[in-house]
């Protein structure tokens, strides 16, 4: 089994250019959802132990808004798509066009909540359908769900089949940010943590020695 802090840098540019690939797919179909050019970039690959992981998005105790998925199929896993409540309400004014949304009607309002829940199905899918194909692995998510916790509680729950075999979890950072750039960019973490047992079936499909 090749754990993360095998990989090397080789094998972490391989994944970079899996995201890459999926986070224009993504990009393309958050694009036709709000009806505005966005473009979504993967800065980097980063291996962060677990304890770190939480620090991407703030601290443990930041109140996060977060898709959570399980990646079934050939190379399972779970993936996240995560906003900080501050960048949650800024997305959902740009897709419903109404500047009276704040942070009291973002918890209160099921709309709200159903529009990042909807988000991050449409982007998983994307993602996945682009990763599927590249690797000819096949992958399908579950069905969404929405939490809204600190960033420890939102994280724990997918760390804990990586946390047996390894202390670290490979991080996919991405940042959606409109392709005209007249408004602020929302940093949002789109997080894909395959389990143990799938790095090695995502580089044998691709033809990758694990000990390069």
């Amino acid at each position: 089994m090749i754990t993360p802090e095998r990989l090397t840098d080789f094998h972490k540019d391989i994944l970079k250019e899996i995201g890459n690939i999926g986070a224009g797919h993504a990009a393309t179909a958050l694009s036709e959802l709000v009806n505005k050019s966005i473009d979504m970039n993967v800065p980097s690959v980063k291996l962060a132990p677990f304890h770190e992981v939480t620090e991407l998005l703030g601290g443990e105790d930041t109140v996060v808004a977060a898709t959570f998925l399980r990646v079934t199929g050939e190379a399972p896993g779970n993936m996240y798509f995560i906003l900080t409540i501050e960048e949650a309400v800024s997305y959902i004014r740009q897709l419903t066009g109404d500047e009276s949304i704040d942070e009291n009607r973002f918890f209160d309002c099921e709309m709200t909540r159903s529009a990042l829940q909807e988000t991050g199905n449409i982007l998983a899918g994307s993602y996945l359908s682009s990763f599927s194909d590249f690797t000819g692995l096949k992958l399908s998510p579950s069905v969404p769900y929405l939490t809204i916790d600190m960033a420890a509680a939102v994280l724990s729950f997918g760390l804990v089949e990586m946390s047996q075999v390894s202390d670290y979890a490979i991080i996919i950072d991405t940042q959606l940010k409109e392709s005209d750039g007249l408004q602020n960019g929302i940093d949002g973490h789109f997080l894909l943590l395959p389990d143990p047992d799938s790095f090695e079936k995502i580089f044998h499909s691709l033809g990758v020695p694990i000990n390069e």
